[in-house]
């Protein structure tokens, strides 16, 4: 099960080589997520947001992409930024920091702390992904918004919404932002629908290989577009089947057999994946 699927397991569900159930309804008392992009220039109106949602008895997760700086790399990190956030912007709040080269043991004390209410705001990197449930948690900014791919913005939206108070996620982007960029951006601010938004990364990033390993990437074997043409590999997928079933009327069992041949030949270097297990 999941919010947002990667590239290549929705395109395995549409190729039909897995079943689909879609759960497209929120939970019962739970509101949809409102999403905003800003410039980074904007931060000031952000933080006066943010100390608003914690006045009002609120917390709020901080996100960047990296943890510390790189002379290479003009990123925010979650090091400096929580020592700027802590010390200077939130000063009078409580601020903690998680990412992952913390030991397990001060991660799980920092988790803790912010889902008893101890701490108001939280710096953190990719880490709260997965497996956060906070649900006075209302707000989360993810700065450099714009470095993120779409599947691990919805993953990261979906640490907020979890109570009945209206929740909101602000991306703020640094820098250029390229065409592909923009449209991620807009794919969050546009939909809350995790399916959608799965649909577009596939779009964007390609479904990978279906004989291999890569889960993104254009495939080597094309003669359609699976999201437009999700009824052709329907039918596809049917007369796959009734060749796979044996020779009938329409197929010999010599074209089947010329088939298998050619389809090893084609992909003999990943053909031994198809076998395993």
């Amino acid at each position: 099960m999941t919010a947002t699927p990667i590239p290549r397991t929705l395109a395995l569900t549409l190729y039909g080589d897995l079943d689909l159930s879609v759960l497209d309804e929120l939970p019962p008392g739970r509101t949809p997520i409102v999403t905003k992009c800003v410039s980074d220039d904007q931060s000031p109106k952000v933080w006066e947001f943010v100390r608003k949602q914690v006045t009002a008895g609120h917390q709020v997760y901080v996100v960047y992409p990296v943890i510390s700086e790189n002379e290479e790399s003009e990123l925010k990190a979650a090091i400096k930024m929580y020592r700027e956030l802590s010390g200077r912007v939130f000063a009078d709040l409580k601020v903690g920091l998680l990412h992952g080269r913390l030991d397990a043991d001060l991660k799980e004390q920092v988790m803790r702390m912010f889902q008893k209410g101890e701490l108001q705001i939280l710096v953190a990197t990719t880490v709260i992904e997965v497996g956060v449930d906070v649900p006075n948690a209302t707000v989360m900014v993810i700065e450099h918004a714009e470095r993120f791919g779409l599947a691990q913005l919805h993953q990261l939206r979906g640490r907020i919404g979890r109570g009945a108070a209206k929740s909101y996620c602000v991306l703020m982007t640094g820098g250029k932002i390229t065409e592909e960029g923009q449209r991620r951006l807009d794919a969050m601010v546009q939909n809350n629908d995790g399916f959608k938004i799965a649909e577009l990364d596939l779009e964007l990033r390609g479904p990978g290989e279906f004989f291999g390993t890569r889960q993104a990437g254009l495939p080597s074997f094309r003669v359609a577009n699976i999201i437009r043409d999700a009824q052709l590999l329907e039918v596809a997928k049917r007369e796959a089947a009734a060749v796979l079933a044996g020779p009938n009327s329409e197929v010999s069992a010599e074209e089947i057999s010329r088939a298998l041949v050619h389809m090893r030949a084609r992909w003999q270097h990943t053909y031994g994946l198809v076998e395993v297990g």
